[in-house]
């Protein structure tokens, strides 16, 4: 997922957890948190993984203080499925670049590119983890 103040893109894997593909683009404010656990419901997720957007030094700022604050509240929606953050630098720069190259301009891609950033972010995620053999980033415990 790519969380954002306004939109949290969401992304899936195959069941062989090789491909990352878009699914659909939530409005952040009433029920996003039930619309995403619905998600993870009917697309029988193993975990959710969410991107913790951290600044080019690594340094986390007020907007990782966020996504944080979100996967923790998703983690007691979501619950058994466990939450993970990983880093998700430049996945927007990265999907805005991929969308521009393939002639989808600015304004047509507002409404979609949280979706294709969340497939960056699970792309990345699904890559280092068959590469390292480790799942990525950090586990996220549950808010109380």
């Amino acid at each position: 997922m790519d969380v954002g103040s306004v939109r949290v893109g969401v992304a899936v894997s195959d069941p062989r957890g090789v491909l990352a593909t878009p699914v659909e683009t939530v409005a952040r404010g009433t029920g996003d948190l039930r619309r995403i656990a619905e998600l993870v419901i009917e697309r029988d997720a193993m975990e959710v993984v969410v991107g913790l957007p951290r600044s080019l030094s690594g340094n986390e700022g007020p907007a990782a203080d966020a996504a944080r604050g979100f996967a923790q509240r998703l983690a007691r929606h979501v619950a058994p499925c466990p939450v993970r953050l990983v880093d998700e630098r430049l996945s927007t720069v990265s999907a805005s670049r991929a969308m521009r190259s393939s002639g989808v301009s600015s304004r047509e891609a507002r409404g979609t590119i949280d979706q294709a950033a969340a497939v960056v972010i699970l792309q990345d995620a699904l890559d280092l983890e068959r590469t390292s053999g480790r799942a990525p980033g950090e586990t996220v415990q549950q808010e109380r």
